[in-house]
């Protein structure tokens, strides 16, 4: 399937267009002027989970946000793409299609992870990477036993992915999806996450994501991470505990920790001014951007 341009009610609308790279059409918004900051979602989101925080961040940087492969607007790969080495490669292909080098990296769950793949796999540009609620660390116990095989049954199901979008016509079950993060939305940041889930492409991305994921080689790799690490963690975060972060801010030399109470999963987008502050703070005591001048 070709990727299409979302309507005109999506977030930022304006900044979209379609980039062929890694043998799909990407949907791609590009925004602001500045150091290359690239910005990469979590599993089962879109660009619009960056609709307050791109334009914020925008007054600093030229940002990139696409929608990763098979998510929102962009072009479903083959299922075995869609693993964590997977997308890295296909991010970095769509990065050299846009011919842009990014001096910032900030990525919200999984996102933080691929990101943090690439940095390891060699990314030579980046001067700080931000992870948002990043999630480094494989569910342990019996759920990590489970969990993967269970995901990779569900995705060979026939006609689920239909069945998921169509449920997700109900705003009662997105909303419940989402209060289970932890954190709050707006209407509107429901009715966007609902927008997305609509689309079967979308939803059966998310689940082959899920099942082709494993992050055991990358939680090994962390301790040669040499980019400046930020770890933006929601003190209330039900979908990945701000333990993890700390774990990672551990296992990465000089890596900085940034607790928010109160915030859940959604951090970025319950409070996008505090996280762009955030963000923009790390990269000037990384000389990424000049000191703020004193007010």
């Amino acid at each position: 399937m070709t990727a299409d341009l979302p309507g005109r009610d999506w977030p930022n609308r304006a900044a979209s267009r379609t980039v062929r790279a890694a043998g799909l059409n990407w949907h791609v918004q590009v925004m602001g002027s500045g150091p290359v900051l690239l910005l990469a979602h979590g599993t089962g989101a879109a660009t619009h989970s960056w609709r307050d925080l791109a334009p914020a961040l925008a007054r600093h940087f030229t940002v990139v946000a696409p929608d990763l492969p098979g998510h929102g607007y962009t072009e479903a790969p083959a299922a075995a793409r869609l693993s964590l080495p997977g997308m890295a490669k296909s991010l970095g292909a769509l990065l050299v299609a846009l011919n842009m080098q990014p001096v910032v990296a900030a990525g919200h769950s999984a996102g933080a992870a691929i990101l943090a793949r690439m940095a390891l796999d060699g990314l030579p540009s980046l001067r700080a990477l931000v992870s948002l609620n990043g999630a480094f660390v494989p569910l342990q116990g019996v759920p990590g036993q489970v969990f993967s095989p269970i995901a990779r049954l569900l995705v060979g199901l026939p006609g689920l992915p239909q069945l998921f979008a169509w449920r997700a016509r109900d705003p009662g079950v997105v909303q419940k999806l989402l209060a289970a993060t932890g954190s709050t939305l707006d209407a509107e940041g429901v009715r966007l996450y609902a927008q997305a889930v609509r689309r079967p492409d979308h939803a059966a991305s998310a689940l082959a994501m899920m099942a082709h994921w494993d992050l055991r080689p990358l939680l090994a790799d962390l301790p040669r991470l040499r980019v400046p690490l930020l770890l933006v963690a929601g003190a209330g975060d039900r979908t990945v505990p701000p333990q993890q972060s700390a774990q990672v801010r551990d296992l990465v030399p000089g890596a900085a920790l940034a607790m928010l109470p109160g915030l859940g999963h959604l951090a970025h987008e319950e409070r996008a001014a505090e996280v762009a502050g955030l963000i923009t703070g790390f990269c000037r005591t990384h000389g990424v951007l000049p000191p703020a001048c004193p007010s």
